[in-house]
């Protein structure tokens, strides 16, 4: 691992004001270690309310926000406004990346493989005609499996709308995949290695992502050679298909037969010690203090 060529004043904005606040203050504080161990001055910056400011002199800032506010290009937005580089996805498509409506209609005007979906706008609305179970329901503006609900009968339809719609006004119902779970890792606009989220309950929920020991992680993911190039090349499709520049994280089901299908891309993906990018950068021999770097460089290119 080289030294970083140059030490710079990076400011790590971390905890924020969204339901994902607990585990973006474990990937802010982990990068700030991480980024500190290679002798950069680093502040940790905690945007609870609006009226945070930048330390004076901050060369770039890493965002380790997670959900609302970090993650849908409103803190993008405003850094944009201050003219200062930050890591990751502007603001645009984080607003889509975020927005799983969004999302699935840029991905299925790319030619992208999506799961069938439906936009639900009332907490009233009735089992959908055309429909079988069993089916997802996801807020449609939520990371993390916040709000997350399988309805695996039509009589629970009504609890788990509900429950789904406390989470956001808009839900998104898919119709459930049954496969292996993947996520398809970016940096620099590359596909990392593979990994296969095995959760011990059989159900990978905001719980068991965020939990040591509950969840069995394969990487590179015990795939033939042809079914991971298949769905590396699904990930970055719907990476690009919503706009992303620099790295991010596209979640996936391949099917029984090897064909992938893209459920969602994660433009600030997590960084705590269970998270998904990091163990596939680790895959690619890529260490996590050079992986907050190469993220930090790739902001810098901007420059």
């Amino acid at each position: 691992m080289n030294p970083a060529a140059k030490k710079l004043n990076i400011t790590v904005m971390l905890g924020g004001p969204s339901a994902e606040r607990e585990v973006s203050l474990r990937s802010g504080a982990q990068v700030a270690t991480a980024l500190r161990s290679l002798g950069h001055q680093v502040s940790e910056l905690d945007p609870k309310t609006e009226k945070w400011r930048l330390p004076k002199g901050t060369d770039v800032v890493f965002l380790a926000l997670h959900g609302t506010y970090g993650e849908d290009g409103t803190v993008q937005r405003r850094l944009e406004e201050l003219g200062v580089i930050y890591t990751g996805c502007d603001p645009e498509a984080s607003r889509i990346g975020f927005d799983k409506f969004l999302t699935k209609e840029r991905c299925v005007a790319a030619g992208v493989p999506t799961a069938r979906y439906l936009l639900i706008e009332s907490p009233a609305a009735s089992w959908p005609m055309g429909w079988d179970p069993p089916i997802v329901l996801k807020p449609a503006r939520q990371g993390s499996s916040v709000g997350l609900q399988f309805v695996e009968r039509v009589s629970d339809w009504s609890k788990a709308l509900t429950e789904a719609m406390r989470h956001d006004s808009l839900v998104l119902m898919e119709e459930k995949i049954v496969g292996r779970e993947c996520t398809v890792g970016i940096l620099a606009d590359q596909p990392l290695p593979l990994v296969e989220v095995r959760p011990k309950t059989g159900i990978y929920d905001y719980q068991t992502k965020y939990s040591v020991g509950t969840t069995d992680y394969f990487c590179p993911a015990p795939f033939d050679d042809a079914t991971t190039a298949r769905a590396q090349a699904a990930g970055l499709a719907a990476f690009k298909a919503i706009g992303g520049r620099d790295y991010s994280r596209v979640d996936v089901i391949v099917k029984p037969s090897g064909d992938p299908i893209v459920l969602e891309v994660n433009t600030l993906p997590g960084m705590t010690e269970t998270s998904l990018l990091p163990k596939a950068a680790a895959a690619a021999g890529i260490g996590y203090a050079e992986l907050c770097q190469r993220m930090v460089d790739l902001a810098l290119k901007r420059k």
